[in-house]
């Protein structure tokens, strides 16, 4: 094969990959070419073919067509030369050349031009960078009150190295907001008392070329132009590279983090098929109120006003008690949006006055359920009901069903995740789409029971086959056995036997049919009902005889040892949900505002979102607190997720509240003291900003830290409230 027609590595595909094509160019040297192919990593590549590049006219290619380049050679060969008489040789009016100065600063554009471009030193360069570069921020002058919510970055500084996804993404934002200048610096530009002379980088682009300060005429221009080379050149690109990947790799787990709580979200307890009342609070425009029966239908819905302006609180206590007798319910769900606690309270008055009902109520989020309400997808399910009402429906839904009614709502909507706007919004789609298909297949779906939006979700069925699926139930009647499905209009073989897995079917004609084994999986089961001599429903949930299988003497050519060991599990336990038993939070009586919290309260909440920094609870204030990393445990924590995860009920000690920024500061270590601070004014450090990292205090068993022995408690709680302005 022709060099010219050689492929570059598997994976490098992007057009700056052109070096295989040098030979146009005849620059292709049996060394380059050696170089390229020994290339480990992309950004190698880059370096190699960055001198090969096509690009602009420069003020370096301007100083070669002028006929600088042999000046440019002369004077890094030999540094004894005179840079100005030798530059006396080179003036030339008509070619631009004017005196001594213009040549010996196209001399410079030339080198400054060959020091950047060298792939050695760049990949030194940036070694360099990333261990020991800082990343700071200041704000932009006159945009103090306008961003004041950056102010803890307002005067910042951390190793690049070091900065969480969650602290890039912060600063920035606050850079594209033009509330924040960020640059990156080598620690001794940072130092209160800089060393004078040139810095770590501009010593290693000078070693690079052998140039020193011998004493020689040269000596001096050429240490000129390595400095011009580093400040002009390579640290605007290298800095510019090194946040891109910052933000790269930030994004990236931004997008990871979001995804484990989608799925956790999804994977929530369900209360299950029980008849709720969903209540949609609000003041002036009432509380809306919808009753979903035991499989979701709705069966009925109104609007009533107990709160501001109308105070109708009597009427509004008969309506729902009428309506949980006629209907039945048994629980009644209720959004944690504007009035919740107002309307916990009502559902509170109602649990009391009429105790026959035996009702429960419970708190529920209600992120994305106005998306819903407002979607294309409610106007056909519901065309005839209210928008306003819709919401309630989908309230008393995901109390019964959080998977089955969440699918309806983009993930985006639902808010689980930390800076979710500012990354790559089509490579979170595609990973939130992920996480819920792989949700909706762990739990199975019932196919005579399932939305179309529920459907559409199962591996192999698109948005057109899940609508057909239950066109053809509402035609026909509910499926009996999965075989059925073959008869739905563009269902083929390749759908079905990569969709009927992870499809249920209740009290049909197989009992098979309502586990996770799959159809093409029935001849192994049916080998083992033959050796048993049981019938499947005795042998459905007999776990005892089932572990005492040996599950090598059911394989096959065909169902290997992995496959038939599945299969004795799923028979253990048919149709086992991976879901958790459904459990719910208890909100303190009184505590309804920021307002009414008080440092040193013991709580009972519901986390609502976990971070790389921590975890966000709902405590019934319509502000989640959160409690550090640092915070959630008694032990070393790294990954918040380690503890807990969405949905989960915790008890918390409230350590400090920030009215003015409406921030509550938590923890789960029970036994930590809250916060006790002098007014913003009276402290000595009001105002001031953060400083260089070893000057910046660290949270007691933080992220990232080595375990410590517990300090004292004051001195913990002190160091935690710093660890939470920092996050």
């Amino acid at each position: 094969m022709p060099a010219t027609a050689r492929k570059p590595p598997r994976g490098w595909t992007t057009p700056s990959c052109a070096p295989w094509r040098n030979e146009e160019q005849q620059k292709l040297t049996p060394e380059l070419r050696d170089a390229l192919e020994g290339a480990g990593t992309k950004q190698r590549l880059e370096d190699l073919y960055l001198p090969y590049k096509p690009k602009r006219r420069t003020k370096a290619q301007i100083a070669r067509e002028a006929g600088l380049q042999p000046l440019a050679d002369a004077l890094l060969a030999d540094p004894t030369l005179l840079p100005e008489a030798e530059a006396m040789k080179y003036v030339v009016a008509e070619k631009g050349i004017a005196d001594v100065a213009a040549a010996l600063e196209g001399a410079r554009h030339i080198l400054v031009e060959r020091f950047a471009e060298d792939a050695e030193l760049l990949g030194r360069l940036r070694t360099h960078l990333v261990d020991h570069g800082v990343l700071t921020s200041r704000v932009v002058s006159g945009k103090e009150q306008e961003g004041a919510k950056f102010r803890d970055w307002f005067d910042f500084a951390e190793p690049i190295r070091q900065i969480p996804s969650h602290r890039a993404l912060a600063l920035l934002r606050g850079r594209n907001e033009g509330v924040l200048r960020l640059a990156l610096k080598l620690p001794e530009e940072l130092a209160e008392s800089p060393a004078p002379g040139p810095n770590a980088c501009e010593r290693m682009v000078a070693a690079r070329f052998g140039l020193r300060d011998g004493g020689r005429p040269a000596d001096r221009w050429l240490l000129d132009t390595a400095r011009w080379a580093w400040v002009v050149k390579l640290s605007l690109s290298l800095e510019l590279e090194l946040v891109s990947e910052l933000r790269e790799r930030a994004e990236a787990e931004a997008i990871r983090v979001f995804a484990r709580n989608l799925h956790d979200l999804l994977l929530a307890a369900p209360a299950g098929p029980r008849i709720t009342i969903g209540l949609d609070p609000g003041l002036r425009t009432g509380v809306k109120v919808a009753v979903a029966d035991a499989t979701g239908k709705l069966t009925d819905a109104t609007t009533i006003y107990p709160h501001e302006p109308r105070r109708d609180w009597d009427r509004s206590i008969a309506t729902l008690a009428a309506l949980a007798a006629r209907h039945g319910a048994q629980l009644v769900a209720i959004g944690n949006g504007t009035a919740s606690r107002e309307t916990d309270r009502l559902a509170a008055e109602l649990m009391r006055r009429h105790p026959e009902l035996k009702l429960q109520k419970v708190m529920v989020s209600e992120a994305g359920a106005s998306v819903y309400s407002a979607s294309e997808l409610a106007a056909r399910e519901f065309p005839q009901l209210d928008v306003s009402l819709r919401g309630a429906v989908s309230i008393a839904r995901r109390l019964q069903d959080p998977l089955a009614e969440l699918v309806k709502i983009d993930p985006k909507s639902i808010g689980v995740g930390q800076y979710q706007h500012d990354v790559n919004q089509t490579r979170m789609a595609r990973s939130l789409d992920a996480v819920v298909e792989d949700c909706v297949n762990a739990v199975g779906v019932d196919v005579n029971t399932a939305s179309a939006p529920l459907l559409a979700r199962v591996s192999g069925l698109s948005a057109g086959l899940a609508a057909g699926i239950v066109a053809h139930r509402d035609a026909n009647g509910p499926f009996r056995n999965r075989g059925q499905l073959r008869a739905v209009s563009r269902l083929g073989e390749k759908t079905f036997e990569q969709a009927a897995g992870f499809l249920r079917i209740r009290d049909g004609d197989d009992p098979l049919d309502a586990s996770g084994v799959h159809p093409e999986s029935y001849p192994v089961v049916n080998r083992i009902l033959q050796e048993l001599g049981r019938p499947i429903h005795k042998l459905l949930g007999d776990g005892r005889t089932l572990r005492a299988m040996d599950p090598q003497r059911f394989t096959d050519e065909r169902f290997g040892l992995p496959t038939v060991q599945d299969i004795l599990r799923e028979l253990e336990k048919p149709g086992r949900d991976p879901r958790p038993e459904f459990r719910n939070a208890s909100f303190r009586e009184g505590v309804e505002d920021l307002k009414d919290l008080e440092p040193g309260m013991l709580l009972e909440g519901v986390i609502s979102n976990v971070t790389n920094f921590g975890a966000f609870v709902d405590i019934g204030v319509h502000q989640d607190g959160l409690v550090h990393v640092s915070a959630l445990s008694n032990r070393f924590v790294r990954d918040p997720r380690e503890v807990v995860k969405a949905g989960d009920v915790v008890k918390v000690k409230v350590l400090e509240v920030d009215l003015a920024r409406k921030r509550i500061a938590l923890t789960m270590r029970l036994d930590d003291e809250p916060v006790q601070r002098e007014p913003e004014a009276r402290r000595p450090d009001a105002g001031q900003g953060r400083t260089a990292p070893a000057k910046r205090p660290r949270p007691v068993g933080g992220a990232g830290e080595r375990p410590r022995s517990p300090a004292p408690q004051g001195a913990l709680a002190e160091a935690l409230a710093r660890a939470l302005k920092r996050g």
